[in-house]
């Protein structure tokens, strides 16, 4: 019996993560021109290259007692249907229903026990439209595996075929002993971790916590850089329920701005997004003068050659969004030589061996450490927006154009408002993922993106 793959310390901390109100999937909205497929043509597509893919049908087993990382295992019950599903809104279905009707969707854990993954096909949408919601957790991939991932299951042409695709024949599971057999085998391949992994399991609970303790400062002082964040209404607690919405622009418009004032793409995205949060906090009430709004920016470090690898290869950065800045030409020079400063600074390379530390990790205190640090009240950060490139020709389903693809970003910790950022086929679009309970104005801040867009164009 062959052994099964071993997550990555990174892919496992997003299990160890989740709880009750953090469900770590992330998703794609795609929308089609009609008319709606039937269910099997759907079907027949993502069944004819589902070979290419393994981990779609995959499921995760932890190893007993956590002394090793989760393994990927072939799900010998394997039922397309199961994560292929049929929906549809009340004809003709508006973008506010879809949106919600995502929303309801995305609030709801991935089931464990099979492969982390749905694909939602969504009739009944105005002008003939339809859509297709795919959602996978994150332990599966980044949002750039998940682009691949996404070019890899829909149609490159509106006449592909789909041939008959292999036989699945799942390989057998390994019992909880062979679990832990092959875990103390890759504790010996790898003796610095071995070692670790049994001196931490021998270690007293409270040795363990002091070292958790440790690292958690560790990480307050590396994310809580310059000064602190003020309070505001976009830290806190947060719900098991999400609102989510959208925004959208041509990618030829951002890129004009980039071109006129010398900047990067990301340095215009950035500034637009702090439009709309400037926006928020002002219609809150609440003060922005002098005031910043710290966001974790995630970085790809997926070599070219990683390209068709389905798994998190991913770093960060934290950048200021200078709402205090009234005029948007100055918000934007702001945020190109922060983020060149940063970039300078090789805070993303920083954060990425931060990160490749907690593979020399156990995973009982991996996972200790995700949990509490998941349920810490802090201020260092209120958001995240996490930008990335989608492809950009045209791709179809079942004959169909794919028109628009909206990203979505889960919520961790305390923050409440999550930006994410996707480009496809020469358009820019935003998801913005709300706490169903603390943001129910977070199309303030799309209108506010879309806005700032305007203003920077008009800004000449």
């Amino acid at each position: 019996m062959s052994r099964p793959d071993r997550l990555g310390s990174q892919d496992a901390s997003f299990l160890y993560l989740e709880n009750e109100v953090t469900h770590m999937h992330i998703a794609t909205v795609a929308l089609f021109d009609g008319p709606p497929p039937q269910h099997d043509e759907i079907e027949e597509m993502i069944s004819s290259k589902l070979h290419q893919v393994p981990r779609y049908r995959q499921v995760v087993r932890f190893v007993p007692l956590d002394l090793s990382a989760p393994v990927w295992c072939d799900d010998p019950h394997f039922n397309l249907r199961y994560h292929v599903r049929h929906t549809a809104l009340p004809a003709p279905g508006s973008d506010l229903q879809l949106q919600t009707l995502v929303g309801r969707v995305m609030s709801q854990k991935l089931d464990r026990s099979k492969p982390l993954w749905e694909m939602w096909v969504v009739e009944g949408l105005a002008d003939g439209r339809w859509a297709i919601l795919s959602k996978v957790h994150h332990a599966m991939v980044d949002g750039v595996a998940a682009t691949d991932l996404m070019s890899a299951l829909m149609d490159d042409s509106p006449d592909a075929t789909h041939p008959e695709p292999p036989r699945f024949q799942p390989g057998a599971s390994p019992s909880p002993v062979q679990l832990l057999g092959d875990a103390v085998l890759d504790g010996v391949r790898s003796p610095a971790q071995g070692l670790r992994a049994l001196q931490h399991a021998l270690e007293a609970p409270k040795q363990a916590l002091k070292q958790l303790s440790e690292l958690g400062d560790g990480l307050a002082t590396f994310a809580s850089f310059g000064h602190e964040g003020a309070e505001s209404s976009l830290n806190g607690s947060i719900s098991p329920h999400r609102r989510w919405c959208w925004a959208q622009a041509p990618l030829s418009e951002i890129k004009e701005i980039r071109a006129r004032h010398g900047c990067t793409i990301n340095d215009v995205v950035l500034a637009i997004i702090t439009r709309g949060f400037r926006d928020l906090l002002r219609k809150r009430g609440e003060p922005v003068k002098d005031r910043f709004v710290r966001t974790l920016v995630p970085v790809s470090v997926r070599k070219a050659g990683e390209r068709g690898v389905y798994d998190n290869r991913v770093s960060a950065m934290f950048a200021e969004l200078p709402v205090g800045l009234a005029d948007p030409v100055e918000r934007l020079s702001a945020l190109h030589l922060q983020m060149r400063d940063l970039k300078e600074h090789h805070q993303a390379v920083a954060a990425q061996t931060l990160t490749s530390l907690s593979g020399f990790a156990p995973p009982l205190l991996l996972a200790l450490g995700a949990r509490v640090f998941a349920g810490v009240e802090q201020h260092a950060v209120q958001t995240v927006t996490t930008n990335v490139p989608g492809p950009q020709q045209r791709l179809y389903a079942a004959g169909r154009p794919m028109r628009t693809v909206y990203p979505y970003v889960p919520l961790a910790g305390s923050v409440r408002i999550g930006i994410a950022i996707f480009s496809y086929a020469g358009e820019l679009s935003f998801g913005l993922t709300g706490d169903y309970d603390a943001a129910p104005d977070i199309g303030v801040v799309a209108s506010g993106i879309e806005a700032g867009i305007a203003e920077l164009q008009e800004a000449g």
